[in-house]
């Protein structure tokens, strides 16, 4: 289901929600990245401007942890170029962000995901276009960072999500584009070690997800030059085992989503390879609990 557009198409957008509203963070529009900070209210189905990020980034990894939201990372100029180090914290009391601490390893296109109020930055790209395995972790209390165990296979635009205590990072690519991997990474926090899990039935990075009714849900992706994937498919960490889902109305990548309540909303993204066919679409995924 559509529901109200972005202000303004975007690609590259990380989302992330907040005491019930869909945060769109970052974003690149016309080949420039910019500072953008859009929140959605499902409630009234509007959307609202909020404090600018503090430097313009698309490819952001974003988490909430402690009732903040973190973002870092990131490219500052498109396609790829100007990986940061970055870290910065909204506080939405006070509707503000704050310079964090910058990671060891300046790259964009990496993910992150929060366990027992840490949160994990995984993978990503660098200065010089390769992609990384590096595992930092921030812990918002102390405001520290420290080194975890090493993605088994370095890689970008992949899903890194939690789930049940433990971080999936699931598909993304290894170095250009068109060269996709259906790999499943699955790390636990208790003894710093990584598993494999089932592999991504469809092969494809540029991807948004969601944990939603216990499953991890893996939209989206592209492979150039002229495909977007509209595909749907979920994960259930109980049985290793992966589902088909009601595909998307149209294929799109480099967008961002997060569930509220019984919904998932996805946000942002191209519908075409590169960003020639970034929109501002918000799409509502709904089904039953019983999907699983």
């Amino acid at each position: 289901m559509m529901k109200s557009p972005l202000p303004a198409v975007r690609a590259e957008v990380a989302a992330v929600v907040l005491d019930g509203r869909l945060h769109a963070l970052g974003g690149s529009s016309d080949g420039r990245a910019g500072a953008y900070h859009d929140e959605y209210d499902p409630a009234t189905d509007e959307w609202r401007p909020e404090a600018p990020l503090p430097g313009p980034r698309d490819h952001l990894a974003v988490a909430v942890a402690n009732g903040k939201i973190f973002a870092f990372g990131g490219f500052a100029t498109p396609v790829h170029k100007d990986a940061s180090n970055d870290a910065f914290e909204y506080d939405a009391a006070t509707n503000a962000w704050r310079v964090l601490p910058p990671m060891k390893v300046l790259r964009g296109a990496a993910g992150a995901a929060t366990v027992d109020g840490k949160t994990h930055v995984i993978g990503g790209r660098g200065l010089d276009g390769v992609v990384v395995a590096a595992h930092e972790v921030f812990d918002p209390q102390s405001r520290t960072w420290t080194e975890a165990a090493p993605l088994p296979t370095a890689r970008d635009h992949m899903v890194v999500i939690a789930a049940d205590g433990k971080i999936h990072v699931i598909g993304g690519r290894l170095r250009s584009p068109i060269d996709r991997t259906d790999e499943h990474d699955i790390y636990d926090p208790a003894t710093d070690k990584w598993t494999p899990g089932a592999p991504l039935p469809t092969p494809r990075s540029g991807l948004a997800s969601a944990n939603y009714h216990g499953l991890i849900l893996v939209l989206g992706g592209e492979l150039p030059p002229d495909h977007t994937f509209p595909e749907n498919e979920a994960y259930d960490p109980n049985t290793n085992r992966w589902t088909t889902l009601a595909p998307m109305p149209h294929g799109r990548h480099g967008f961002g989503g997060d569930v509220i309540g019984d919904d998932a909303f996805f946000v942002g993204g191209s519908l075409t390879p590169g960003d020639r066919g970034a929109t501002d679409q918000l799409l509502m995924f709904h089904s039953p609990r019983s999907l699983q």
